[in-house]
């Protein structure tokens, strides 16, 4: 068993952050008059188009070791029956290679079954099992509650609308505590960048986690497992970076998903890491392509729901 460590406050290089903007968006405190002429100073030196999302950088992984502990030799599974359920149920495949939630067909019983569920993981205590089945259970937590929150608002067209995080710049679902594990209230980003970033430190989560927008890598049609969880993240992988939302060519010029720019210390740190990453899970055709080009021009993401509801008319090039 490996022991735990205390809990870690949100300090860095002894700087205490506020984290204000959405996925994962941190930026250190300050007073508000002060904050609102340092926002505007940054995004008038911004690219035209730019909003706060390409200003304020994404959060670096900040490990909370308070979720250290684990047990090589425990041999416990955790059941994600009910989320199993769920995802088949609503999760559908489009004809653009993008799968959707159908979140307007979700029926009053099964949004109990889903809150049942996370009711369940809340009760889980994690520091006791395998590494591999923690992972699993963080990815399916993330997901599921993400799911649970578009729900608990929809209709909405961009998960940003869904504004209830705390702080002046909030934007969007990721800062608000969402669910206690362990007697800890944790918020989605606590949950992506506190623990699954920092302690497993495998870019590949990236394409597991699912932020119910139609840049992000789809939601999985069944749960993660800690028995299939290498193989998942590894499918997961080569979907995202074969698909034109991850990575594709605008005449010569190579645009990737934003992921690969918000991300860059997970996939290397600059543009030959992140190039040599996309050639690894590339299919033959697309890194015989990557293998000439030495730089990343340009990025996109699109924030659009993954809402099955809208049907596959968005253009995959959309900037954000």
């Amino acid at each position: 068993m490996v022991a735990a460590g205390r809990p870690v406050p949100g300090r860095a290089n002894g700087e205490f952050y506020a984290r204000h903007e959405v996925k994962g968006r941190t930026r250190p405190w300050c007073p508000p008059l002060v904050g609102l002429l340092f926002t505007a100073a940054l995004v008038a030196g911004a690219p035209a188009g730019a909003g706060l999302f390409d200003v304020f950088p994404a959060p670096r992984a900040e490990l909370w070791e308070r979720w250290l502990a684990n047990d090589p030799d425990d041999s416990r599974t955790i059941d994600h029956g009910a989320w199993d359920r769920f995802l088949e149920a609503y999760v559908l495949p489009g004809a653009d290679g993008i799968a959707r939630v159908a979140y307007a067909d979700v029926t009053t019983r099964d949004e109990a079954a889903l809150d049942g569920y996370l009711a369940m993981l809340s009760g889980v205590v994690i520091g006791g099992y395998a590494p591999d089945e923690q992972r699993a259970f963080w990815i399916n937590l993330y997901n599921a509650l993400t799911a649970q929150v578009v729900l608990a608002h929809y209709p909405v067209s961009d998960i940003r609308e869904i504004d209830i995080s705390p702080g002046l710049f909030a934007r969007g679902p990721w800062d608000r505590a969402l669910i206690p594990v362990e007697g800890v209230e944790l918020t989605l980003n606590d949950i992506e960048h506190r623990i699954l970033r920092p302690i497993w430190r495998d870019p590949r989560v990236h394409y597991a986690l699912n932020c119910a927008s139609l840049g992000c890598p789809d939601l999985r049609r069944s749960a993660y497992t800690g028995a299939g969880l290498d193989a998942a993240l590894e499918a997961a992988a080569r979907d995202y970076v074969n698909h034109p939302r991850g990575v594709r060519f605008a005449g010569d010029a190579l645009v990737v998903s934003s992921i690969y720019r918000w991300f860059a210390e997970d996939f290397g740190g600059d543009d030959a890491g992140v190039l040599d990453h996309l050639r690894r899970h590339a299919s033959p055709g697309l890194r015989a392509r990557l293998a000439r080009v030495e730089r990343v021009d340009d990025h996109a993401y699109d924030w659009a729901l993954n809402d099955a509801a809208r049907g596959a008319t968005r253009d995959l090039g959309a900037r954000r």
